[in-house]
């Protein structure tokens, strides 16, 4: 360090008082020859020749500026305007913590606030918290709450198994030891009536994903009968959906639904290798009181004035544990932010160009890919802006052999999730593709079924 404010003196009454005789003494347990070990450094150079060798660095990895992508399955390249950068960089928002205190802190809690409402509007549904960590964390959030506002001692959980499998692996951790049951059809290919089977008087929730994992959409008659079935039943009806298809597709408060949760991601923020992401969850307020994590509210000061502070966000959940419907009550600020100046700037008819633009070049390219011999779609009924193809070689060798040869990502290989579908690769578009991007994929694929 260049400068320490401690004198010789200071540091002599602190050993003092711990009882030692040295700052070595501290470090005690440390073995003597590991305490400063040699480190082979190359000789010093001058800042210009370091960032010069990190660029160089830089330029091995794979950049979605530089490479198409087909990949999807929860994580989408989106295009984000550079309003959303500048602002959620400003210091104000950058820097800021847990807003406890309102009156110095109506700046974050107003733009979470905002937030909140977009995706009220998105959604359909009354009130929306501040966010969690991820989709995965937001569904399993929805199954203890649905859990605690249940009818009776309810405990089964009744999934779809075209629910998003990360999705369901975050909600059995999270109920382990609860003597909550996350049950469903194993059978990804299962109708919604399957499901509709497993409903009984001991389930809590239903979840669906709309699109589904697999990108198809739901008959919204089907829906809602699933809906009507499971409130029938005494249970809430959850629907997990992709924030960029509300843009088209109807919001999920028309179909029945009294927890709409989902990945934010799509909504503004990069896909950054995998995170930080946020779980948006909007439900009916008839629940908001079992609702986890923080929910920002407005109101008037002493003076009349328009105010915003942190409400419904118990003691219980920030100090008696024990008595908290969920010790989570931290939001991801920053991305739910981003989320809001995204949400913004587009306003409605841009998210509804987005989503159209998604669908249209989707198709575009289902249709093409159709036309391969040997490639055929796993499925006829629709679908936003995800589909699964069946190939004539094992998806693996297709996507070694788009990015080696031509440089391209490929789809998810769905054996992943789903063993028996080796064949099989779902492909994401998004805005960000190009059609020239859509007819190379498309060339890319028609080589690669006839390569040795």
């Amino acid at each position: 360090m260049v400068y320490v404010p401690n004198t010789d003196k200071d540091r002599a009454k602190m050993l003092a008082v711990i009882g030692v005789e040295s700052v070595d003494d501290l470090f005690y347990d440390v073995p003597k020859e590991l305490r400063y070990p040699q480190i082979e450094l190359p000789e010093p150079v001058s800042e210009m020749e370091v960032l010069r060798e990190l660029q160089e660095m830089s330029e091995a990895n794979v950049d979605l500026l530089h490479t198409p992508s087909f990949l999807g399955a929860g994580a989408y390249y989106h295009f984000i305007p550079s309003v959303v950068d500048t602002i959620i960089s400003r210091s104000e928002f950058y820097t800021a913590y847990t807003p406890y205190q309102p009156e110095v802190s109506q700046g974050t809690l107003q733009a979470i606030f905002e937030y909140q409402t977009m995706i009220c509007m998105l959604t359909g549904m009354d009130v929306a918290n501040a966010s969690h960590y991820d989709g995965g964390t937001a569904t399993a959030e929805a199954v203890i709450m649905a859990v605690a506002a249940g009818k009776g001692k309810r405990r089964r959980i009744v999934v779809s198994p075209r629910l998003h499998p990360e999705y369901i692996q975050v909600a059995r951790t999270y109920v382990q030891g609860m003597d909550i049951q996350v049950v469903g059809d194993e059978n990804p290919h299962a109708a919604l009536e399957n499901i509709a089977g497993l409903i009984d008087s001991n389930t809590a929730g239903v979840i669906v994903q709309v699109p589904d994992f697999f990108g198809t959409i739901e008959d919204y008659g089907s829906l809602q009968a699933l809906a009507d079935k499971a409130h029938q039943a005494g249970a809430l009806f959850i629907v997990a959906v992709y924030p960029i298809s509300l843009g088209l597709l109807k919001p999920p408060a028309e179909y029945g639904a009294d927890i709409v949760l989902g990945e934010g991601q799509p909504l503004g923020n990069p896909l950054s290798f995998g995170g930080p992401y946020l779980g948006f969850f909007a439900c009916k307020e008839e629940y908001v009181r079992r609702m986890a994590g923080r929910l920002v509210g407005q109101t008037v000061d002493t003076q009349g004035r328009r105010g915003f502070v942190l409400t419904l966000s118990t003691r219980e959940q920030h100090i008696r544990r024990e008595k908290a419907t969920s010790n989570i009550c931290t939001n991801q600020g920053l991305n739910a932010l981003a989320a809001a100046v995204y949400m913004s700037a587009l306003g409605k008819q841009g998210l509804r160009k987005v989503a159209e633009l998604c669908y249209h070049k989707a198709h575009y390219a289902a249709s093409k890919i159709a036309e391969i011999p040997g490639y055929r779609l796993l499925s006829d009924k629709p679908f936003f802006n995800e589909f699964v193809v069946r190939c004539p070689k094992p998806a693996e060798d297709i996507n070694r052999y788009l990015f080696e040869e031509w440089g391209i990502i490929g789809g998810f290989e769905v054996a992943k999730v789903c063993p028996g579908l080796e064949d099989s690769l779902m492909f994401a578009v998004t805005e960000m593709n190009t059609r020239d991007e859509i007819d190379a994929l498309v060339e890319a694929l028609r080589e690669a079924a006839s390569h040795d």
